[in-house]
């Protein structure tokens, strides 16, 4: 299929890349906390049929240099920009803080109708990075929704890597230990997935090294079950926190930190998750008009 791309820097730095011919069908792709344009990922949705935009969603130009008060109309422009581009049917597809974004975003608007949330968040956390006066302490809220802050869990600082400074550390043990250090906080940060309208897809793997996504994502199906709505749970033990498609390259190391799993886990989870995923954003999916 013919695939056509278009670049911009306003009022975000993005591509679009959708079929020549166009489509009814329009994908919001979000990475995570990179920030970065994923190309790629928007590139295979397109030769799929699909028009899908990835955004620089902070660290560009007038935005703030970390995840710190993001606002989730961020988001919402990108929504209105896939709907005046001719998008009939609207899906949202982020990993790690980009699902947490996702999923927020669809918690606030209606028009949302899919929602592929990638190693997901099933609650709001703190800033990563600074926001735009540079500090990143005290921690503050990584979203804010029509100027408010949005309730958090904070991270528990007193935590200590297995292996300082020794290469790159595991930090999945920060998150767990901050959701019992801050246990009074978490329940009024609960993404309440069950207010969103969208289809939900959870892709998780067991083997996380950076938070504990598949206990995130069973949660998050339970919170739409206890509402008497579903969720699309896809899951392998042995993955971890970078789910990889048909057709993309394999995730880079990191100098920094460990995702868990390997990359053939994370392929094979992938892989499982593409048709499911293609077939709530595609045509076989009722159209919204």
């Amino acid at each position: 299929m013919e695939v056509v791309e278009r670049e911009f820097n306003h009022p975000w730095e993005g591509v679009l890349a959708a079929p020549a011919q166009g489509s009814v069908v329009g994908v919001l792709v979000l990475a995570g906390s990179s920030g970065r344009i994923d190309r790629e990922r928007a590139r295979i949705l397109a030769q799929q049929g699909i028009a899908a935009l990835s955004i620089r969603w902070f660290g560009g130009p007038g935005q703030s240099p970390g995840i710190c008060e993001i606002p989730l109309e961020t988001f919402t422009a990108a929504v209105d920009f896939l709907t005046a581009s001719g998008a009939r049917r609207i899906g949202i597809l982020g990993v790690s803080k980009g699902a947490e974004a996702a999923l927020l975003t669809a918690v606030h608007d209606p028009r949302v109708d899919v929602v592929v949330a990638l190693s997901p968040t099933s609650r709001v956390w703190c800033n990563v990075g600074p926001g735009h006066d540079g500090e990143q302490r005290p921690y503050r809220s990584s979203w804010t929704w029509r100027g408010m802050p949005l309730p958090f869990v904070p991270l528990d600082d007193s935590w200590t890597p297995v292996n300082p400074g020794n290469g790159p550390a595991a930090i999945r043990g920060w998150y767990e230990l901050s959701e019992e250090s801050f246990a009074h906080l978490v329940p009024p940060a609960e993404i309440p997935v069950d207010r969103a309208r969208a289809d939900l897809i959870l892709v998780a793997g067991g083997d996380d090294a950076m938070w504990p996504s598949l206990r995130f994502a069973e949660q998050l199906a339970q919170r739409r079950r206890s509402a008497g709505t579903t969720a699309h749970l896809i899951a392998r033990h042995d993955a971890g926190h970078r789910p990889r498609f048909p057709g993309e390259s394999p995730a880079s190391a990191s100098p920094h930190f460990l995702y868990g799993g390997t990359p053939e886990a994370d392929a094979l989870l992938g892989e499982a998750a593409w048709p499911h995923i293609l077939d709530r954003l595609g045509s076989t999916a009722p159209l919204r008009f």
